[in-house]
């Protein structure tokens, strides 16, 4: 499950942006409304960075040097194509730097609103041929909002999708995406998150994905593995405690005599830091005080356990000819359980219908 040099590599490089978004709109046409409820759902539900001007311009101005810098500092930018944007000489100014910044990282997420792309000619043309969203194709702004943050977050935290995997991961997906959202790595606040479900579910394997895919963003990071089985076989926290303090300090603690002791060190080790604790396998919820929980579903979707019965079973994503309806009675009792579906998959490979 370890990412590659390459991928720890790419994940060094990868610039430390100051803004996640830059908000480029004509403030008389949709900064009270749809520019309102946009940036609140960005910046302050989902914690994305994001800068918006607050000032109303007079029409003719030219844009300042603090929001060229603004661009320049900015991962992406939603640019809101709105009737009178055209006619703001600061609007055209940021459109220009904004393409001249991003056009090549493919970061520009334009929103026509109220609009027809078609309109837009000469100095839009690039802007106008992006793919992006047409306010009318819309029932309600809500839902336009909804699926623009959705984007958003898939290029802001682009860690948590299975694209940088070898391994086929089938139908996990969708429960990284919830659990970017839940994490926030950018907020500065205290998150416990739980994920819970039946055995074999696939709870261990979406956390280590989770503590590959982000523990970049972290100063220190632990994954505590079977804590279940290790408290149960010493009955005390102190093997987990050492556990935890071992890849932090890169040396056993000795002075970790007993539970209290456990705590300072912990304590002392973590103080001040952005930390990333993963805890896997436990059963005793109560203790960790867990205030978020994110429950993980069986596979919902029956091309998804098709597709992971076939790669156990055929290895490939589809049963072998005159397998089909066979393979479905599999699916029906595994009821998209993953393990269910993989161990059946494993002992049916090479078998025949009989």
């Amino acid at each position: 499950m370890a990412l590659s040099s390459t991928q720890r590599a790419s994940e060094q490089s990868t610039p430390r942006w100051k803004h996640n978004v830059f908000l480029s709109f004509r403030g008389e046409d949709t900064r009270k409304g749809f520019i309102s409820h946009l940036y609140h759902e960005l910046d302050y539900w989902q914690t994305i960075k994001t800068f918006k001007d607050n000032r109303d311009l007079e029409r003719g101005t030219s844009i300042s040097p603090e929001f060229l810098c603004a661009i320049e500092e900015s991962q992406l930018a939603i640019v809101v194509l709105s009737p009178n944007y055209a006619s703001s000489t600061w609007c055209l100014d940021e459109l220009t730097k904004v393409v001249e910044c991003m056009e090549a990282r493919d970061t520009i997420l334009p929103i026509f609103y109220g609009v027809d792309p078609s309109q837009w000619k000469a100095d839009l043309t690039k802007v106008a041929n992006l793919c992006g969203w047409d306010s009318k194709n819309f029932k309600c702004e809500r839902e336009l909002i909804e699926d623009i943050v959705k984007c958003v977050w898939r290029k802001v935290h682009p860690s948590l999708t299975l694209s940088n995997y070898p391994d086929k991961l089938v139908g996990m997906n969708s429960g990284l995406e919830q659990l970017g959202v839940l994490l926030a790595t950018d907020a500065d606040d205290v998150r416990f998150i739980g994920i819970t479900g039946m055995g074999g579910i696939g709870k261990t394997t979406i956390a280590k994905l989770v503590f590959e895919g982000i523990s970049h963003h972290f100063e220190v990071c632990s994954f505590l593995a079977n804590v279940r089985e290790v408290y149960a076989k010493h009955r005390t926290l102190v093997d987990l405690q050492k556990q935890l303090l071992f890849p932090i300090l890169k040396e056993e603690i000795k002075q970790v005599w007993d539970e209290l002791w456990g705590t300072f060190f912990t304590k002392k080790c973590l103080h001040n830091k952005k930390v990333l604790l993963i805890l896997d396998d436990v059963d005793q919820l109560d203790q960790l005080q867990i205030l978020t929980y994110h429950k993980v579903e069986g596979l919902s979707d029956d091309d998804e356990s098709l597709e992971l019965f076939s790669l156990n079973a055929f290895r490939k994503d589809q049963p072998e000819e005159g397998f089909l309806e066979l393979s479905k009675r599999f699916l029906n009792y595994a009821k998209g359980l993953p393990l269910a579906l993989k161990v059946l998959g494993c002992s049916l490979y090479n078998e025949g219908q009989d």
